[in-house]
């Protein structure tokens, strides 16, 4: 057996040890936080969204427009709202 090189079984249990101390000093998230991560990302999404609708509207009532204003207003929204939210995920991996 000495010819055929290093033992299968200890590299197997070395290469296990490694991962135990790297999943040690790194851990994983818990399932809370995850949960929490994700309504955050969605509230990061939602009120940019309603806060533009919201503005919209105003200006559509001021001026009897109709939903000139609240339909664009809503697509800004939506786009500052997925804009921060890439850059808050980007930012935490």
């Amino acid at each position: 057996m000495s010819d055929q090189g290093p033992d299968p079984m200890a590299s197997a249990a070395r290469r296990a040890r490694r991962r135990e101390e790297q999943a040690g000093a790194d851990p994983e998230p818990s399932l809370g936080v995850r949960l929490g991560q994700i309504g955050v990302l969605g509230w990061m999404v939602v009120l940019p969204m309603l806060a533009a609708l919201a503005l919209g509207r105003w200006i559509d009532h001021r001026f009897g427009t109709g939903i000139f204003f609240s339909a664009p207003a809503l697509m800004i929204g939506a786009g500052l709202g997925f804009t921060t939210a890439w850059r808050w995920m980007h930012r935490r991996l």
